[in-house]
């Protein structure tokens, strides 16, 4: 998913949680998120991230 890989650029820039510009609620905002933190939704399945 496209917001996933931007939530992790944005983290390795340096942007902050604050630059998500998707609104609050949406699915795009919670794939961006989940990027960014590097780890599934709060809410998510339980499965382990794959080693790349």
């Amino acid at each position: 998913m496209k917001a996933i890989s931007e939530g992790a650029h944005a983290r390795a820039i340096r942007r902050s949680k604050d630059a998500c510009p998707y609104p609050a609620k949406s699915p795009e905002r919670r794939a961006w998120m989940e990027g960014y933190d590097g780890r599934p939704w709060k809410d998510g399945p339980d499965c382990p991230i794959a080693d790349a």
